[in-house]
């Protein structure tokens, strides 16, 4: 199942915004409010989804300038990958956040809103955000 954001513009160029989030370190100004205990190195991050359950990720592939995919490490309550498609537009950029995640249908029926408010949260909180 993909969940997907509507794509945002930011002023900033594909680089800066690419730089931004290949570091993981600064992934956490993105995350909703229901995201407690965050700690991060640049390339792996960990975190609580409150009331539900513990996310770990890593950095799978970076495309320099437009694709980062992160995938979970260790113990993780389903398989998905979240991936971030910067768009160059010169000295601006579009950006919008994809998750695949590989849900059975009762999981799919409690975690589509949860999901899909994730990757919107993350890509309206990146429109704020001061590189």
């Amino acid at each position: 199942m993909q969940f997907s954001s509507d794509s945002r513009h930011i002023g900033q160029p594909a680089e800066v915004v690419f730089n931004f989030l290949s570091d993981l370190t600064r992934l956490g100004e993105l995350m909703p409010d229901q995201v407690v205990n965050w700690q991060a190195t640049p390339d792996k991050c960990s975190f609580t989804i409150q009331g539900m359950t513990d996310i770990s990720l890593q950095i799978d592939q970076k495309l320099p300038n437009s694709l980062i995919s992160l995938v979970p490490y260790g113990k993780s309550p389903f398989a998905f990958s979240l991936q971030a498609h910067v768009k160059d537009l010169g000295d601006s950029s579009d950006v919008h956040i994809t998750l695949d995640a590989d849900l059975n249908p009762m999981l799919a029926m409690m975690a589509k809103r949860p999901l899909q408010n994730l990757v919107q949260v993350m890509a309206d909180k990146l429109t704020n955000i001061d590189f």
